[in-house]
């Protein structure tokens, strides 16, 4: 890595545009690719409404046509993996001869997508435990958390370690005020936040609550418990062993969580795909290839794909 320390943003939404802002403001030169809101964010800038502080971002480097993308030292992708098919016609434009893409998305899967478009060696993985909602145009209000877990991605599914590019990054998020944590292993932090992902994604949209509803009511929170057990014995399955006070701790955050619609419940919500193969088919098919089902995890995947309004 350079020391020019120059970010491009691929998808400037509920978290591309956060972390990007927080980049942006501690003097970071970042370069945000927009597709619906180019004209008012190139107008208006970036608004973040914040636990933390709200603050404002009058002027953004804001580009709408991948070729008009700078190289930059790291490449964070922020997309729904539902729109990964146009990464094919963006990094290439966007990656440089010594750039990182760092991907912050969803589920199993999205580093090999990566490594097949832009070599393995280039590949880090982050894990987002954010509450944050795009509300409009350029306009991001963040409800709670911040954390990124941030690991190496290697293509033989092997621990990666930490390494001086990891610590780099580290230290660059930290000076933007984004909390990072690393790790050795970024495959069993995918699990762990499976652990999650899965019974609240889901049970948000085919119960149609938001996740103090689910953990509150005594039925949904025993299926969330049984769905956490369940990503727990496909993650030990496949090598990746949870430790099992980590599902009590994931219940306790959540009760103290603020009333929140995790993200698959939004996209839902407004008509737009969810990410149902990163978050439910993904980690079903690497358990099956390991030897174990996952019934209630299948029962909710399939109960999403009848929900799902794009087909």
């Amino acid at each position: 890595m350079q020391n020019r320390n120059h970010f491009s943003i691929i998808g400037t939404g509920a978290v591309g545009g956060y972390y990007g802002s927080l980049l942006q403001r501690a003097g970071f030169d970042v370069h945000f690719l927009v597709k619906s809101d180019y004209a008012h964010i190139q107008a208006h800038g970036l608004k973040v409404d914040s636990v933390y502080g709200d603050f404002e971002l009058p002027e953004v480097q804001a580009v709408r046509d991948p070729q008009a993308l700078p190289p930059c030292d790291v490449v964070i992708v922020a997309l729904k993996t539902t729109a990964n098919a146009a990464l094919k016609d963006i990094l290439p434009h966007a990656v440089a001869e010594n750039s990182l893409v760092l991907t912050l998305q969803n589920g199993l899967g999205s580093e090999e997508e990566m490594a097949d478009l832009v070599g393995a060696d280039r590949v880090l993985g982050g894990l987002c435990f954010l509450c944050s909602n795009k509300v409009g145009p350029g306009h991001i209000r963040h409800l709670d958390y911040g954390l990124i877990t941030l690991g190496e991605f290697r293509a033989d599914g092997q621990p990666g370690g930490i390494t001086p590019r990891l610590e780099k990054v580290h230290a660059q998020f930290q000076k933007a005020g984004i909390p990072i944590r690393l790790v050795e292993d970024l495959v069993l932090a995918r699990w762990k936040k499976l652990v999650w992902n899965i019974p609240f994604n889901g049970l948000s949209v085919v119960r149609d609550q938001l996740t103090d509803q689910l953990i509150r009511d005594p039925q949904t929170r025993e299926l969330c418990i049984t769905l956490m057990q369940e990503t727990a014995r496909a993650a030990q399955a496949v090598g990746r062993p949870i430790e099992p006070e980590f599902i009590e701790k994931m219940i306790t955050d959540t009760e103290r969580m603020e009333p929140y619609a995790p993200s698959m419940k939004l996209d839902y919500d407004r008509g737009r795909p969810m990410e149902i193969e990163a978050i439910y088919g993904n980690p079903i098919r690497a358990a099956q290839r390991a030897g174990v089902d996952m019934p209630e995890t299948r029962k909710l995947y399939e109960a999403l794909r009848k929900l799902n309004p794009v087909v």
